[in-house]
């Protein structure tokens, strides 16, 4: 069953996968092209939108220790991968993944914080059907969604949050608004969740 994210809500990712702990996990982001109407239907075109998928690691003290971006697609000890940049939104599905193998995320690192940012610079309410999700891995099954599209005049925002807590991972679905091309515009709002 998918739990459809609201702002602030917290979820144990073992519960919702069933009760088992979770080892591997994708945060998927999707967004469509905006499309423009023509003149009595002629003309119709598309603009390319380009949104990022960042995954920023932190350690106990809240300090960034690695990142995870179109410019680095791979963390330094390899436990979290991105699958690329997509520059137009175009295609079905997931546009950018970010995979994560929790099992192999160093004991040093504490949470792992999700953002998407605009880099071209349209706000959210512009584009079209973006959303970003979780899934478990191992099963293919989405655990939670979080729609983009119905947060505003915004070009960036900080998703969620994966943290550590009593020996299992939980989500925090932050679902703060903010402005920047890059998740390193949005590292001060970061900080105050963690």
């Amino acid at each position: 069953m998918t739990v459809n994210l609201s702002k602030g809500q917290k979820i144990s990712l073992a519960k919702e996968s069933g009760g088992a702990a979770l080892g591997r996990v994708t945060m998927g982001l999707g967004w469509d092209a905006i499309k423009s109407k023509g003149f009595f239907g002629f003309g119709a075109k598309t603009e390319a939108v380009d949104l990022d998928a960042s995954c920023v690691m932190f350690d106990e003290g809240g300090r960034p220790v690695d990142v995870i971006w179109f410019r680095q697609l791979r963390s330094r000890d390899g436990s979290v991968q991105h699958t690329g940049d997509n520059r137009t939104g175009a295609g079905d599905g997931d546009d950018e993944q970010i995979n994560v193998d929790l099992n192999a995320v160093p004991a040093s690192v504490k949470s792992l914080v999700f953002t998407v940012n605009s880099f071209t610079g349209q706000s959210f309410a512009q584009v079209e059907n973006a959303y970003c999700r979780l899934l478990d891995a191992s099963q293919h099954k989405e655990v939670a969604r979080f729609n983009l599209s119905v947060q505003g005049p915004h070009s960036a925002q900080i998703m969620a949050k994966l943290y550590r807590h009593n020996g299992e991972w939980k989500m925090h679905a932050i679902g703060e608004n903010g402005k920047g091309r890059t998740f390193d515009e949005l590292l001060p709002q970061i900080a105050a969740h963690l």
